[in-house]
């Protein structure tokens, strides 16, 4: 999603009156009588997930326009990134050199007027900037033979402005596609709900429209059965072409119910989810969906829906943590680590019993952890080490391996900069002029300076995916938390459980060395991945103590 009062890619409007605003909306013109509300609720026997392959897998968010450009012209494409995907996983788990990931989140590929994409123009058409439909094809197929899944950015919250849908619909208030978007005769007077005074009604041929990021983004009328079957139709689409799933933008805006805090949450937008979840695992059983809501926990808890009847959640069967990420990067800033063990505690208080978490530190809407992070290298190597440990399937953003850095400008290009791959002036992402400025550093935050070093952040991160895969209890077993969440603490422990397997994790979050002991009797321990320390975690309950090296991580698999 595209954030704040920039492009944004987030809710949608669905108008009912309200009886609090002003000029109560008519979601369709008088000509159009207004149809009555769907709820669809999942049947008994209805399909299953079968996206196991989901849990403990790690997922790597490309900015493709950002990500390797093949033909010089300065903008990244899909055959560059398929150039790179065995920098990604080669396929061969004998091999080292390559980062090891799971699968891909692409951001918006389809076609769209914007660098960004989500405005989307054509929902069937690879952007011609990023290549056509057979490399799409193409990058499905030696994406899989490497064992690498793919799943897209699917916005459906809105459309562009520019989409042929929207053209028609704003031709008259009886064109074929006029209750495919959001209509009224006057102005509600509506703001965005997440504050200020921006308006989320625009006027249009002596009516209003609603698009609740900016005008560019009419919201879709998901009130309008012709847009729900096309969006499935859309979706099983791209699914028959390959793609293994979709990360669902603005999710928590789907149909508004009014102003204010109405255009969120709505019992609609979860009763769409639902639909729509419901769809895709009649299609593909072993596709994911992963959700943008970007609230609070309890709040996201309720977008996995119910487990009653579908294992995983009847709703979204991931969604992004967006308060964990906050606490991760602010515990390991202030070498506190309480703050996530708290967080931690609350995840397993409100979200449904066995369902997938997806923990992230930033993404493309955010600054860079490099620099919020003051660049430190002991924080880079802590946030990392805590991110790749935790339950879940963690997301990283693309460039966060090698510790990239914002760009220099305040707008939201700078965080979506080119990769460096070396530190040539075209960074080996181009060979002619990039789209917009490489960040600052890439003489050394680029991936052949640190392909080689072992102390680099890249293999860092190289070698705490491969120690998750190596682990079943590190990558799909139960948290169990040994830190308080009150009182500070600078060491952030737990033990991960899968069946037979135990594993002990401790995090060091202190410029100085740490010591760790906790009461549980360890009869011997097996280092799976470890900064220095001193001692082991060998004794019986509160009988035994190992110090951490600062900023460092300790992981055992404990008997």
């Amino acid at each position: 999603m595209i954030r704040a009062r920039l492009l944004v890619a987030a809710p949608l409007a669905l108008l009912l009156t309200c009886s609090s605003q002003p000029s109560a909306p008519v979601r369709q013109t008088a000509e159009r009588p207004t149809r009555p509300a769907t709820r669809v609720v999942p049947m008994r026997g209805a399909p299953q997930w079968a996206n196991d392959w989901t849990r403990g897998a790690v997922f790597y968010e490309v900015f493709v326009r950002s990500f390797r450009d093949s033909d010089g012209n300065g903008n990244g494409d899909l055959p560059g990134l398929i150039e790179k995907l065995d920098y990604l996983n080669d396929g061969n788990p004998a091999t080292t050199s390559d980062l090891g990931v799971d699968a891909l989140w692409l951001m918006p590929v389809f076609e769209s007027p914007s660098y960004h994409g989500y405005d989307t123009v054509d929902y069937e058409r690879i952007n011609p900037d990023y290549g056509t439909n057979d490399d799409f094809a193409r990058l499905v197929t030696e994406a899989h033979r490497r064992g690498i899944r793919i799943i897209l950015d699917l916005v459906v919250n809105h459309t562009g402005s520019g989409h042929p849908w929207f053209a028609d619909s704003a031709s008259s208030p009886s064109a074929a596609h006029r209750d495919w978007y959001v209509w009224s005769p006057t102005d509600p007077g509506w703001t965005q709900p997440w504050g200020g005074n921006t308006p989320t009604w625009h006027a249009l041929n002596g009516f209003y429209y609603y698009g609740v990021f900016w005008s560019g983004m009419p919201d879709l009328n998901f009130r309008t059965p012709a847009v729900r079957q096309e969006i499935e139709r859309l979706a099983r689409l791209w699914l028959d072409r390959g793609a293994d799933g979709f990360r669902l933008d603005a999710a928590r805006h789907i149909v508004e119910d009014g102003g204010g805090q109405s255009q969120v949450d709505t019992p609609e937008t979860h009763a769409w989810w639902k639909e729509f979840a419901s769809f895709v695992r009649g299609v593909r059983p072993d596709a994911t969906l992963v959700g943008e809501n970007w609230t609070d926990t309890p709040i996201i808890a309720t977008y996995y829906g119910s487990t009653a009847e579908i294992a995983g959640g009847d709703e979204l069967p991931m969604n992004f943590d967006f308060p964990l990420a906050d606490r991760i990067l602010a515990g390991v800033d202030g070498g506190d680590a309480s703050a996530i063990a708290a967080k931690l505690s609350e995840i397993q208080s409100v979200y449904p019993a066995g369902v997938n978490g997806a923990p992230f530190l930033t993404n493309h809407d955010q600054v860079r952890i490099a620099t919020r992070l003051g660049l430190d290298a002991g924080k880079l190597k802590n946030a990392a080490a805590v991110l790749l440990t935790l339950p879940g399937a963690p997301f990283l953003y693309y460039g966060e391996e090698v510790g990239l850095q914002n760009g220099t400008t305040g707008n939201d290009e700078a965080k979506r900069t080119p990769m460096p791959w070396d530190g040539t002036l075209g960074g080996g992402f181009t060979a002619g002029a990039p789209w917009f400025s490489f960040a600052p550093g890439k003489e050394t935050a680029n991936v052949a300076a640190q392909s080689n070093d072992p102390g680099s952040l890249l293999s860092r991160y190289r070698n705490l995916i491969r120690a998750r895969h190596s682990s079943p209890a590190l990558e799909r077993g139960s948290l169990q938390l040994l830190t308080p969440a009150s009182g500070g603490s600078p060491v952030l422990a737990f033990l991960r459980t899968e069946g037979e397997e135990r594993v002990l994790v401790l995090h060091n979050f202190s410029d100085r060395p740490a010591n760790a002991g906790y009461p549980i009797a360890i009869a011997s321990a097996e280092k799976i991945f470890a900064d220095s320390y001193l001692g082991e975690p060998v004794g019986p309950a509160g009988g035994w103590a190992v110090s951490l090296s600062p900023r460092g991580t300790g992981i055992w698999r404990i008997h």
